[in-house]
């Protein structure tokens, strides 16, 4: 009868019940815990893993010799270079090389129409002809009037007279051989060969065009690339290395690609310069490359390696191993106990994937060459090297 007076009251018990409920479970989940502590005992903490190891790539100092390079920033040229032109006018009636082709020298290039040369020639050559014939009459008088003149039946001016006429005579014929050969030099103008071996370029001219002397532009242009030269330039502070270098005898250099990584050949230094450039603070050097592979082309910009020396007995350690920090250098060095210490490093010298050490670290030391940006000093760390785990 009250249920049925009071039905509001139904949800308001289911409440209290569920509330009650759950204070009860919270009561014993917090004495089981409290059990467990009071079990554990005052003394006992919490053991954590240890931390993991970090891994690593290391090599070793070593003591090796290594060779010491100056590094500039060098320009190919061609060994000698010479634009063919011509030293006559006339009708280009022959072109005989092909463009890029290899020509020796005395190797025929072009050929001017020589016909007007051969005639000019032919002309000086008869003039001679009848000046000696001239002459021959003039000795022959000469030899009578000297007869007549002693024997008194001529005047000795006649004889004289006579002798003035043959040495003019003479005279002429030697200003016909003069003119014979500038006939002669003219007609093998025609004629152009190549002065020197090395390799055309591309054709300036085409077959069948007047051309002058006066030309501003030649023919083509040769370029000798076996040997080649290389010019490049070094700091000035790197004169006194490389006279001593070159006071021992003759100083190898390296070609290498732009980006540093590949040779491409190898020569030797052929000249210092006399002066170093005010404006750069640089010393221009002249190097020689056989070049019998063609690797070196003229106009190419590469790096040019110069061996000054060798320096002996010396700790070096990996390039990658060296780290940039505000002081300088620094390298992650692994302790026995397999921890790393960070060390200072005093670099001398960097090159070839190498790193000349001063001071710092020791030969036999392992040096971290990979994962750096991991560690801190104390760290612990599984090292590799050469691909085997330690």
């Amino acid at each position: 009868m009250a249920q049925a007076l009071n039905p509001s009251r139904e949800p308001i018990r289911r409440g209290w019940y569920l509330a009650g409920g759950f204070a009860v479970l919270v009561v014993i989940a917090g004495s089981f815990i409290g059990w467990q502590r009071l079990a554990q005992g005052p003394g006992t903490a919490t053991v954590s893993a240890p931390p993991r190891a970090v891994p690593v790539t290391v090599a070793n100092a070593e003591v090796r010799d290594v060779p010491v390079y100056l590094t500039g920033l060098g320009t190919v040229q061609a060994f000698n270079t010479v634009t063919i032109r011509t030293q006559v006018d006339g009708q280009l009636i022959k072109v005989a090389f092909t463009e890029g082709q290899d020509v020796k020298t005395g190797d025929l290039v072009a050929q001017i129409d020589p016909r007007p040369f051969q005639a000019t020639l032919d002309q000086a050559v008869a003039k001679k002809v009848q000046d000696e014939a001239n002459l021959a009459n003039a000795k022959l008088d000469l030899q009578r009037y000297t007869d007549l003149v002693a024997r008194n039946f001529a005047p000795q001016q006649q004889a004289d007279t006579q002798r003035a006429v043959v040495a003019q005579l003479e005279a002429q014929i030697r200003g016909d051989q003069a003119a014979i050969d500038s006939a002669q030099t003219q007609l093998s103008y025609t004629t152009i060969t190549s002065p020197l071996s090395g390799r055309t370029g591309i054709r300036l001219v085409d077959q069948g065009n007047i051309v002058h002397a006066a030309d501003a532009t030649g023919l083509v242009v040769i370029t000798q690339l076996q040997p080649i030269s290389v010019v490049f330039t070094l700091p000035e502070s790197e004169l006194a290395s490389v006279q001593s270098a070159l006071a021992g005898g003759p100083v190898r250099i390296f070609a290498m690609s732009r980006d540093d990584n590949r040779q491409l050949s190898e020569g030797t230094i052929a000249v210092l310069d006399n002066q170093i450039a005010q404006t750069t603070g640089t010393i221009r050097l002249k190097g020689t490359f056989p070049n019998q592979d063609g690797a070196l082309w003229p106009g190419e910009f590469i790096n040019v390696r110069l061996l000054a020396g060798t320096r002996r007995d010396v700790v070096t350690v990996p390039s990658g191993a060296l780290q940039r920090g505000p002081a300088g250098y620094y390298a992650y060095v692994v302790n026995p106990d397999g921890t790393v210490d960070m060390r200072s490093i005093e670099v001398n010298q960097i090159g070839g994937g190498t790193a000349v050490v001063d001071a710092g670290v020791s030969a036999g030391e392992e040096v971290v060459t990979a994962g750096q940006y991991r560690l801190q000093p104390g760290v612990r760390v599984a090292a590799t090297s050469d691909g085997a785990s330690r």
